[in-house]
């Protein structure tokens, strides 16, 4: 599956749970939090000054 901006946080873990850890790495550390898992990542990005672009290219490499 191929992840974009629009993409909820809380889908991106259902679908790849995997993908949790290259959040973490980039400074996103409430994946647990019910806030965030509505969130989309360009929202999160947003709110936590990452790159959202250079994100979804990490998570979509794998």
């Amino acid at each position: 599956m191929k992840f974009s901006k629009e993409t909820k946080i809380g889908e991106l873990l259902q679908e790849a749970p995997e993908k949790a850890e290259i959040l973490q790495e980039a400074g996103m550390h409430c994946l647990g939090c019910p806030a965030s898992q509505a969130e989309t990542l360009e929202e999160a990005c947003e709110v936590h000054g990452i790159d959202v672009e250079e994100l979804l290219e990490k998570i979509n490499a794998e």
